[in-house]
């Protein structure tokens, strides 16, 4: 949706660089558990073009190649920030860029999009600014994926990502006839160590019911791991001081979160559009951006961030319990309810697809009167266990082979 705001042509780009739509509401790719498949007004605006990251960066860059008012300068590395006359005393303000071969380019605004690993905190230190306030932590998950190219995608049977007990399993469809098929665990769990063996990988594949058929394909990989993805936000206001002003971090330079939910490119999208409104009403006023460009990343975007945090250090609890031999913690019961409840009402099906897609957030789906009416009905009910939960002698007998 914003895409198609901001980059007109964009989603046609985008198909024409192999990439796919996706439908959720499509009543072949409803749960068989919900019996309504009528399709609801507004269900068109849900659908959405996916594809690999490396194809979409691609198509993105293109259209800023091509696009008048924009210059792309490529094999270019920033040294440092430089400043001219403050717009708040005692605060430096960033006037620019200098390069490793010393040129200097001068900007209204500088926008750090680097990423997680961008050195921009050190170069506002650098710069004689305070450093931005903080918070990171490791979620200590590990991650092991496979890619697989067919004739045929698979079809979906049920979500996204599904947790397994001592794993969860993420399927992915990709771009040009391919798709990926990723189990994440916690790192504490060295038995997992052994999914990097490719047979290892399939017989735990092969075990879950509603994802077996995502390896019919052909491997155009290994199984590829990934680990230490540290989790880090970052906030440059500080006790409602700027560090600096002429500066602005967005997506994840800004915050970062593990990738198990895929959510990184849209809460990007969603940053950049922030940024882009607030550069709108205050380009000629540093000091009202800076203040403005915090506090509304604080309302629209903070609470992506919030949500993921605490989903993952709720899923990382339980597999580490469970890798224990321990009582798993109990879930967080809202969302408890919700997807029990979203996996036989089609309008609640709809709100947690509305929160997968950083369309809504979750404490807004929860208080719409229908979704709260139906977790109201579930509240104080023993929910249904969850039937794909592989357990620990099971899961050690996939292992050993």
């Amino acid at each position: 949706m914003v895409a198609d705001q901001e980059l007109p042509g964009l989603t046609d780009k985008l198909l024409r660089a192999g990439c796919v739509w996706m439908d959720f509401f499509d009543p072949r790719s409803l749960p068989p558990t919900i019996t309504d498949r009528a399709p609801r007004p507004g269900d068109e605006a849900m659908r959405f073009v996916t594809g690999r990251r490396p194809v979409i960066e691609w198509a993105v860059a293109e259209m800023a190649q091509a696009a008048p008012n924009v210059t792309v300068r490529r094999g270019i590395k920033v040294r440092e920030l430089i400043t001219g006359a403050s717009a708040i005393p005692g605060v430096p303000h960033i006037a620019g860029i200098r390069t490793t071969s010393g040129e200097e380019i001068r900007a209204d605004l500088v926008i750090d999009a680097m990423g997680r690993r961008s050195p921009a905190c050190e170069w506002i230190v650098a710069a004689g600014g305070r450093s931005p306030s903080e918070e990171a932590e490791d979620s200590n998950f590990v991650y092991f994926t496979r890619y697989f190219t067919g004739k045929q995608r698979p079809r979906r049977k049920g979500r996204l990502l599904t947790p397994m007990g001592l794993f969860s399993i993420l399927t992915l469809d990709g771009d040009n006839d391919t798709w990926s098929v990723t189990l994440f665990t916690s790192a504490r769990n060295k038995a997992m160590r052994a999914l990097r063996d490719t047979a290892t990988f399939r017989r735990v594949v092969m075990a879950c019911p509603m994802q077996a058929h995502w390896l019919d394909g052909e491997p155009i990989t290994h199984v590829l791991l990934m680990a230490g993805v540290l989790d880090r936000y970052w906030r440059f206001v500080v006790n409602g001081q700027p560090v600096v002003t002429g500066f602005a971090a967005v997506a994840d330079a800004w915050a970062c979160t593990n990738p198990s939910a895929g959510r990184g490119l849209s809460v990007g999208l969603l940053h950049a559009q922030v940024l882009r409104n607030v550069a709108r009403r205050h380009i000629d006023d540093p000091a009202g951006f800076s203040r403005e460009y915090d506090a509304e990343t604080e309302r629209q975007v903070g609470p992506f961030y919030r949500n993921q945090i605490a989903a993952d250090r709720a899923r990382i609890a339980e597999m580490n319990a469970l890798a224990d031999g321990l009582p798993v913690p109990p879930p967080n019961p809202v969302m408890a309810r919700l997807f029990a409840a979203a996996s036989e009402d089609a309008d609640v099906f709809r709100g947690v697809i509305e929160i997968a897609m950083c369309v809504s957030l979750q404490q807004d789906v929860v208080a719409r009167p229908h979704i709260a009416a139906k977790l109201a009905e579930l509240d104080g009910r023993p929910l249904p266990p969850n039937p794909n939960i592989i357990d620990r002698d099971r899961m050690a007998s996939l292992l050993a082979g």
